[in-house]
């Protein structure tokens, strides 16, 4: 949290200004409040230049703002700005060329929350212990199932255990169906959200973390609008996620079978059919995890083309009316991202962002 004397001194443009900002920092470290919950009197209403600095303040002061307008040098970068451009929300994408390096992102530095997203780490870090021998693939462990709980009724949602299964049917469950009690089964074993972050920390990327189990999260999941508020819990940057998955395509963290496990599980993936896939010609293979959360879908993974071409693409999309809407802002991404590889080609090279 801003300490007390930066707010006031990025408020010096008049007083009423900064009563307002803070009365928004007040409410939102509170109670979670988001900058269009807040209602404004009649006379500062009709001020609409105040109102417009009360959100630049909130913004700068937060982390929601967009920053200073990106230029992009190739057709491809322009394009994919335009196709990313959010009127409603925001939209974050990054996307990395697996031989070369080269890398294109809108927003890619601004955090997102990735809801399913990160089970593929959750699945990494398990399969680590798999590597290191303190468990097998054939290891039974139950799934935690909800006990049912009011939201925010206690800091972690109670869970019960369930059936038992194999890590490796827990993993194909988790990773293909998107599901949350094969995916707390597994996130208890490594030790909880704690030892999923050292995972990520050790392999050298930063802005990824998680604080909850997926209970916990789905069952709190509401009290903020993403497309309004960056909440800073259980989220990532696009280019962040787009590391992690090009590490793991290319073996760098875990053995061969660990990586032929999580890939393959994410090649069969059922969720998501208008997502990334709808976006690609039917010849080229799509391995990810899709996302959904309150106003947010999202979709990760590598997208590989018949002539061995792959791609690390992560979006994240917030706003944009419905959930539809949403997922039609990923194919035409995903779509943009593809056909701007395949113009570029081979001329791409590693290009500073």
């Amino acid at each position: 949290m801003i300490g007390a004397d930066e707010l006031i001194a990025r408020c010096r443009k008049g007083t009423r200004r900064f009563l307002q900002v803070a009365a928004v920092a007040v409410a939102v470290a509170a109670g979670g409040m988001s900058l269009g919950a807040l209602s404004v009197a009649p006379a500062q209403a009709r001020d609409q230049a105040g109102i417009n600095d009360v959100q630049d303040s909130f913004d700068s002061v937060f982390g929601t703002e967009d920053r200073a307008p990106r230029t992009y040098s190739s057709d491809f970068g322009k394009q994919l700005a335009s196709v990313a451009n959010a009127s409603q929300g925001r939209i974050g994408v990054a996307a990395m060329d697996l031989s070369s390096g080269r890398m294109v992102d809108v927003l890619g530095s601004q955090r997102f929350p990735m809801a399913s997203t990160s089970k593929i780490a959750i699945a990494a870090t398990f399969l680590e212990g798999v590597d290191k021998g303190k468990w097998t693939l054939s290891s039974e462990f139950p799934l935690m199932v909800p006990v049912p709980s009011a939201p925010f009724s206690s800091t972690v949602a109670p869970v019960r255990p369930g059936t038992y299964m194999s890590a490796r049917q827990l993993i194909e469950l988790m990773i293909t169906r998107s599901n949350n009690y094969a995916t707390d089964a597994l996130l208890k074993v490594v030790g909880g959200p704690s030892a999923v972050n050292a995972w990520v920390r050790r392999t050298g990327i930063d802005d990824w973390h998680i604080d909850r189990d997926i209970a916990t999260l789905v069952r709190d999941d509401g009290a903020i609008d993403p497309a309004k508020v960056v909440d800073k819990r259980d989220s990532a940057t696009p280019i962040a996620v787009v590391e992690l998955l090009a590490g793991i395509y290319n073996g760098k963290w875990m053995s061969k079978q660990g990586r032929d496990v999580l890939l393959g599980a994410m090649s069969r993936t059922v969720t998501g059919k208008r997502r990334i896939r709808a976006g690609l010609p039917a010849d080229v293979t799509v391995s990810h995890k899709t996302g959904s959360l309150n106003n947010t879908s999202s979709d990760i993974g590598i997208i590989e083309t018949p002539d061995g071409r792959a791609y690390a693409v992560a979006i994240y999309v917030t706003g944009q009316g419905t959930r539809p809407n949403r997922e039609a802002r990923i194919a035409s991404i995903a779509r943009t991202i593809y056909n701007g590889y395949l113009a570029e080609g081979s001329s791409y090279r590693t290009a500073a962002r």
